[in-house]
């Protein structure tokens, strides 16, 4: 089978490396597996045996608004044209709106979107400041997906597009991200530079949805010798936060790791603190390396995860007072990670369900 991912770009995020994981899934399964950037920017690791095809130069950014959407669909139709003329496409997948909106415009052949995110809690989250502004992207959205295939990675995501987007004319099939967990707990054994003595780990990019306010005020409160390691690039508004509560000397922005696994597998506790998420990789990947983990209840992805094993572990969303507690309980009576059950997110259950997909009728 041929089966192509299309992504703005590989810049990093956990969206991104999830397609990559699926691609390389697909590859060993000895399946032709391609990444198509609407973007050449990559700092992720790319995989052997997925060929990666760019729609501009090197590090050259594609304008996101009306005529740069255009301009792109028009250039991503004709790559495909040339890509498909020998061997068609058994399935294409487009991750996150940018990309799903240009995948479409650009009429694609067996397409489906993968919706990576809770979109109706980032529509709420715009309307606290702007109204009119999330009424728009909440309509936006409505005539991107409503009666398309789509892809969603948790039940919450599709619990949500069901219910909250609307979307009664669309096909929505569950299929998680795929985590091979021997090749994780091989990469977690690398070399890199980590910070002595002990630390909690948060990995997310610096976004309002990640809550690094929130994580700065529950950790500001804790009294430990524990470091907080934050894996995302520095940014002035995040060393302003750090400084603002006198955490200079306790926290380390360790930037954005090609390969967070060892930084991950040496951490005594891995907090998550988003206000939403799809499925968030990092809990499944740090509860494989055997590392406890505390997060928020958010849409959608943690209380699936977490919830029928470890429900001790999820805190109500925002609520700083309350995740310095459980920091506190699972630093000082580390919750069993082995007691979560992963195996619906091994490789082979996910790649089994996108070569169904592939393998339907067109």
């Amino acid at each position: 089978m041929r089966i192509g991912f299309i992504v703005t770009n590989l810049a990093g995020g956990g969206a991104e490396r999830a397609v990559l994981n699926i691609a390389a899934a697909l590859a060993a399964r000895g399946h032709r597996s391609e990444v198509i950037l609407l973007e050449n920017a990559i700092s992720h690791e790319l995989p052997p045996g997925v060929t990666v095809h760019a729609m501009t130069a090197k590090d050259r950014t594609v304008s996101k608004g009306w005529l740069g959407k255009r301009l792109a669909s028009g250039r991503l139709a004709r790559l495909q044209a040339q890509l498909a003329r020998h061997e068609p496409f058994d399935l294409l997948v487009s991750t996150l709106p940018f990309a799903d909106e240009v995948a479409r415009r650009a009429r694609l052949p067996r397409h489906w979107c993968r919706i990576a995110n809770t979109l109706s809690a980032e529509v709420a989250r715009l309307r606290a400041a702007h109204r009119s502004k999330a009424a728009r992207r909440l309509a936006r959205y409505r005539r991107l997906y409503d009666g398309r295939p789509l892809i969603a990675v948790s039940q919450g995501v599709a619990a949500d597009l069901r219910a909250a987007l609307g979307l009664a004319r669309a096909r929505i099939e569950v299929i998680p991200n795929p985590f091979d967990f021997e090749i994780l707990r091989a990469r977690a054994a690398g070399a890199a530079a980590l910070p002595e003595g002990p630390y909690i780990i948060h990995a997310g990019r610096f976004s309002a949805q990640k809550r690094h306010d929130l994580l700065l005020d529950a950790f500001a409160g804790l009294g430990t010798r524990h470091r907080l390691v934050l894996l995302t690039e520095p940014a002035p508004a995040l060393a302003a936060m750090i400084s603002a509560r006198g955490l200079e000397a306790r926290v380390v922005v360790a930037g954005f790791q090609a390969n967070p696994y060892p930084w991950m597998a040496g951490a005594e506790l891995l907090v998550l603190c988003s206000d939403h998420e799809g499925l968030p990789n990092v809990i499944i990947e740090a509860l494989a390396l055997g590392v406890p983990v505390v997060s928020t209840d958010c849409p959608s992805g943690p209380r699936e995860i977490l919830g029928e094993s470890l429900p001790d572990c999820l805190v109500p969303v925002g609520d700083a007072a309350a995740l310095r507690v459980a920091i506190e309980r699972a630093l000082s009576h580390p919750p069993d990670a082995s007691r979560v059950d992963l195996q619906r997110y091994a490789t082979p259950h996910v790649v089994a369900a996108y070569e169904r997909l592939a393998a339907e009728a067109v």
